[in-house]
């Protein structure tokens, strides 16, 4: 039995798995940790690995950013899967909106505070809702570091990455509006998913996962 990592998204924890179905094996949740302000994704990543004594042959899931910083997770070790949800794999997955705001970096003028304050704009953005679902985003946003926000948005937008390691799966709904699907490439589609169908398809997701890992 392997150990399965679970990395959430920005503005999230752990807890966006909740109606994720992995209770045969050995679950462990990864905590965001405060980042040096150098920090990169590859950098945050080896930090990761060290702090939660992330072994060769693991299993890392990763939602969203966390699925970026599971492939740079996979670049450093030779991970048995690597399993991606609304997520990308490089930086010629990432959505048009990245290279302006690489010209235009008009996230340095929102404060952190600000960010994760503003649930009711963001929530749109991610897709519809459960009254549950959205109180726990609500939540997770409320108590994300805004400190951690704002390094998160510089280093997503820094991130450069070409290389797909081996054993990568990954998830992507056709009505995610953060990160386009027909830009995924070898991707599952999930009918239906938005950003945050690890909410509101886990259903479908679990079914996906079993296949996973059984191979």
């Amino acid at each position: 039995m392997s150990k399965v990592f679970l990395i959430a998204g920005l503005g999230a924890d752990t807890r966006v798995y909740n109606n994720i179905d992995l209770n045969e094996d050995e679950v462990i949740s990864v905590d965001w940790i405060i980042p040096h302000e150098t920090d990169t994704l590859q950098t945050y990543a080896q930090k990761l690995i060290f702090q939660y004594n992330i072994t060769p042959n693991s299993i890392v899931i990763g939602n969203s950013l966390g699925g970026m910083i599971a492939v740079e997770i996979a670049k450093i070790l030779p991970l048995k899967k690597t399993i991606l949800i609304s997520s990308i794999k490089t930086v010629d997955e990432a959505p048009w909106y990245f290279s302006l705001f690489r010209t235009l970096p008009v996230y340095k003028l929102i404060p952190g505070k600000l960010f994760t304050s503003l649930g009711f704009l963001i929530k749109p953005i991610f897709g519809k809702m459960s009254a549950a679902d959205a109180w726990l985003f609500n939540d997770m946003l409320k108590n994300s570091s805004p400190a951690f926000v704002k390094w998160a948005m510089k280093a997503v937008l820094a991130w450069d990455n070409k290389t797909i390691p081996p054993n990568v799966f990954i998830l992507t709904g056709d009505s995610d509006h953060v990160f386009n699907y027909k830009r995924i490439k070898d991707a599952i589609i999930v009918k239906g998913g938005s950003h945050i169908m690890v909410f509101d398809k886990a259903k479908e997701i679990n079914k996906i996962l079993k296949r996973i890992f059984k191979k």
